[in-house]
């Protein structure tokens, strides 16, 4: 592992990613790394997951343009863990390691692949309490008697019939009567 990406990000443009960039540079001159590229989002927030320099150098990632990846910070790269599980999982995939300056993780050494394991972990708890508080919800508002999904359609098959004796398609009755041809096609079968 001796090439290796950059990637700083600020949100607004009057801020300056040349700190960050710096450090990382010496942070790479110590460790003997070839730097390939630098990939910066200037202006651009953290909760987008998709960022001009970052989608860009994701692609390079697939090119086999460098070996990891190293940021100043993990939100400067991911505000959300979805995300920044993702996007070390796709790492993972490609054989890019992932190194955090400031918070101290290397994906390329054991421990911070056990790292990963862990926010990974809980990741999928994240999602699994969103679950959870979701089936909840749908239980309790079944439980006040509230109807859920979407509104059951009135659509009368003597309607349908008569205009079907009329002459008009499928398609030309579904559109008449505000449905889709599939409800037509259902009612007119039922």
């Amino acid at each position: 592992m001796n090439r290796v990406a950059l990637y700083a990000r600020v949100s607004t443009t009057d801020q300056s990613p040349e700190m960050q960039l710096q450090e990382m540079r010496e942070y790479c001159q110590r460790r003997e790394w070839e730097i390939t590229g630098e990939y910066v989002d200037a202006g651009v927030s953290g909760s987008k997951d998709s960022r001009p320099e970052l989608n860009r150098m994701m692609i390079d990632g697939k090119r086999r343009r460098f070996d990891a990846v190293l940021v100043w910070k993990l939100d400067r790269f991911a505000r959300s863990l979805k995300h920044l599980v993702n996007a070390l999982a796709e790492f993972e995939a490609l054989g890019i390691a992932f190194v955090s300056l400031k918070d101290s993780l290397d994906l390329s050494t054991p421990a911070g692949r056990l790292m990963f394991q862990i926010i990974g972990a809980m990741a999928e708890f994240e999602r699994n309490l969103i679950q959870d508080r979701v089936r909840s919800g749908l239980r309790n508002a079944r439980a006040k008697g509230k109807r859920l999904g979407r509104p059951t359609l009135e659509v009368d098959s003597d309607e349908i019939a008569r205009l079907r004796g009329q002459g008009f398609s499928m398609s030309a009755i579904a559109e008449q009567l505000g449905v889709s041809v599939w409800t037509v096609h259902a009612r007119a079968h039922a």
